[in-house]
């Protein structure tokens, strides 16, 4: 029989580190996604919930970053389902399964997204790569969001679209454009900070 081996010191540690991380990660999250309307600039509510999302993609992997994305779209699919959000209680409520799809696929494709792009970029610079990350979750979220929108149509145009507006003026300006380049500029002025904290962890592994 082959003796199994048993992990290194160092090997524990770096495996303690990155469940230690990631459990303040998912605690960021949780709390930024529940209370992100705290944070506002007049009517628009300033999203800083896929800043944890982008660190958990660059310190821990595809496989952090994917997790987070689901943890992230969950609770807003949760926060549809109890009406807690209206916007997104309503498209539940008419159609579910695709409502479903877009709250988890937008979050899962973000985090992931983003760690595969920093793990790509990161081979020649990792600071250029971490902002890349940065840039990469809010790009694809919002990019998503808007085409998972489009098969949502005419329940959107029925219950938000107002007289003498489009369905894609109301989707790409009032709705997803504003947010969109909200979460743009805060995740770009955000990634020095990302990138000293990532810094910090790798040097303690």
């Amino acid at each position: 029989m082959k003796k199994e081996k048993s992990l290194s010191k160092k090997q524990i540690h770096n495996l303690t580190l990155k469940l230690t991380v990631m459990a303040v990660l998912t605690a960021l999250v949780i709390v930024l996604q529940l209370f992100g309307s705290v944070f506002r600039i007049g009517t628009v509510n300033l999203s800083f919930v896929l800043i944890p999302i982008v660190l958990g993609g660059i310190f821990v992997g595809k496989t952090g970053g994917a997790f987070l994305g689901f943890l992230f779209g969950m609770i807003t699919l949760i926060a549809g389902i109890t009406g807690t959000d209206p916007f997104t209680h309503i498209l539940f409520t008419n159609s579910p399964v695709i409502t479903s799809l877009i709250c988890l696929g937008k979050g899962i494709l973000a985090g992931l997204g983003s760690a595969w792009l920093y793990q790509l970029v990161s081979k020649k610079n990792s600071y250029v790569a971490t902002f890349v990350a940065s840039a990469a979750a809010p790009v694809i979220n919002t990019g998503l969001f808007i085409f998972g929108a489009l098969f949502l149509k005419d329940i959107i145009s029925a219950n938000f679209v107002a007289e003498g507006t489009t369905f894609l003026y109301f989707l790409i300006i009032g709705c997803a454009g504003i947010n969109f380049i909200f979460e743009f500029i805060i995740n770009l002025v955000f990634s020095p900070a990302v990138y000293a904290v990532v810094k910090a962890i790798k040097k303690r592994k």
